[in-house]
């Protein structure tokens, strides 16, 4: 009996480690970042709205193209009277008891005051407004990834640099036990050791809720299941390539995909205006048609074709168009003006972005020289403790300050990627290091 429960436990053990292992999943930020574009509701939903502006501009294109109706009727008649006066006593004729008409006819412009063609480039314009649009929503999926990416990188690293300092202060308290059992060590430094331990303990449980929630926003960001657990592979993450950050806005003023959107729909409102214009015009079109008509044992026509122009001017209009010009024209001035506020909002942009990039790395530097001096004074101070030169407040301050110079050198470089990719998508430059065309 107790064979079977050791082999159902072991049974059981195994099934959990297995579901544990299933659920971690090791992801490339490259990785992660493709995954959005595919899965993500956002980038969906552009891609919805690019092909929305493809079918509009098809269905405008079709407007220089003849339009060709065709309509027939086939009537059954009761007992009509036709009666031809002039035919004197012929004038009377049989009554007919059915009627067959058929048309067809076909229009085609000609000039429309330069209407169709304006509104076929507004539409080309909006278009592809909405196609760079849809590519910035590319980026912007790429850097939320990246941010949370990143975030759980540091929340990982954090939690390790926890539990390790963890372990050591627990090994302290156990040796205060002894120390403090043998006389050595007043019952107050005791106290101390163990209330770093529950304050290193507070840390690790706040860091694991952090690490939770930031896992969890990834995972629903990458449409995964909510217990898959992602582990950032620090050799991974450290080797993504941080070279040639721009320096300046002139990358971002050329590539970014919201300038150009607005850019465009620059483009699209002035061809607005011209198609406001349009209405001080007339409209000509070519008219042809064909006529068949069959009144029984009466009439019969065949191979009646018309065909001529088509003119028509709206007068009244004239005078009533010059508002909806001065409508056109306003927009287009509104368009104009959101173009300059978001140039001036992009180079504010840039310069905060390089400068945070640059601090980012002097930061590192720093945090590194403070993780060595934080080493050094801990292993004097640890020497001076274990020949009774420093007291326990001196040896718990100093390991205090090893654990947060370790925490924040790790930070800080992964920080410094945070920032070159945040560098980049202010530039423009952010699906050019994820390839966002193959996508």
């Amino acid at each position: 009996m107790k064979i079977s429960q050791l082999m159902l436990f072991g049974v059981f053990f195994i099934g959990i480690s297995s579901i544990e292992a299933q659920e971690k999943t090791s992801l490339t930020l490259d990785e992660a970042v493709k995954m959005a574009w595919e899965k993500s509701n956002e980038v969906t939903l552009a891609n919805t709205k690019v092909n929305s502006k493809k079918y509009e501009l098809q269905s405008v294109k079709n407007n220089q193209y003849p339009d060709l109706k065709i309509s027939g009727q086939y009537q059954r008649l009761t007992k009509a009277s036709i009666d031809m006066p002039n035919q004197g006593e012929s004038g009377s004729l049989a009554s007919p008891d059915r009627a067959m008409i058929g048309m067809a006819n076909l229009s085609l412009p000609i000039f429309a005051g330069f209407k169709i063609q304006s509104n076929i480039d507004a539409y080309e314009s909006l278009y592809e407004a909405e196609t760079v649009t849809a590519e910035k929503t590319k980026e912007d999926v790429a850097l939320r990834v990246i941010t949370y990416y990143t975030a759980l990188y540091k929340a990982q690293k954090t939690l390790d640099v926890l539990n390790e300092n963890q372990k050591s202060a627990k090994q302290r308290v156990t040796d205060f036990i002894e120390l403090e059992k043998n006389g050595i060590i007043p019952r107050n430094d005791l106290l101390k050791a163990q209330l770093l331990v529950s304050k290193t303990q507070l840390s690790i449980d706040e860091a694991n809720n952090n690490l939770n929630n930031i896992n969890f926003y990834l995972v629903t960001l990458l449409k995964l299941d909510p217990s898959v657990k992602i582990q950032v592979n620090e050799d991974d993450f450290f080797n993504l390539k941080t070279a040639n950050a721009p320096t300046s806005d002139a990358m971002a003023l050329e590539n970014r995909k919201d300038l150009e959107a607005i850019r465009l729909q620059q483009k699209a409102s002035e061809s607005n205006v011209k198609i406001a214009k349009a209405g001080y015009y007339p409209t000509l079109s070519l008219l042809g048609g064909y006529t068949a008509l069959d009144l029984k044992d009466i009439i019969t026509v065949k191979y009646a074709m018309n065909f001529g122009l088509g003119l028509s001017y709206d007068l009244s209009g004239i005078l009533k168009n010059s508002a909806h010009v001065k409508q056109a024209e306003s927009r287009a001035l509104e368009v104009k003006n959101t173009e300059a506020i978001m140039t001036d909002r992009i180079k504010v942009e840039v310069q905060k972005s390089i400068e945070d990039y640059d601090l980012a790395i002097n930061q590192s530097v720093v945090y590194e020289e403070a993780f060595q001096q934080a080493t050094e004074n801990y292993r004097l101070v640890k020497d001076k403790f274990d020949n009774g030169l420093a007291d326990t407040n001196d040896l718990v301050e100093a390991d205090v300050e090893q654990l947060s110079a370790k925490i924040n050198t790790a930070v800080a470089k992964a920080a410094i990627i945070q920032k070159y990719y945040e560098l980049l998508s202010v530039s423009g430059q952010l699906s050019q290091s994820f390839n966002l065309s193959k996508i």
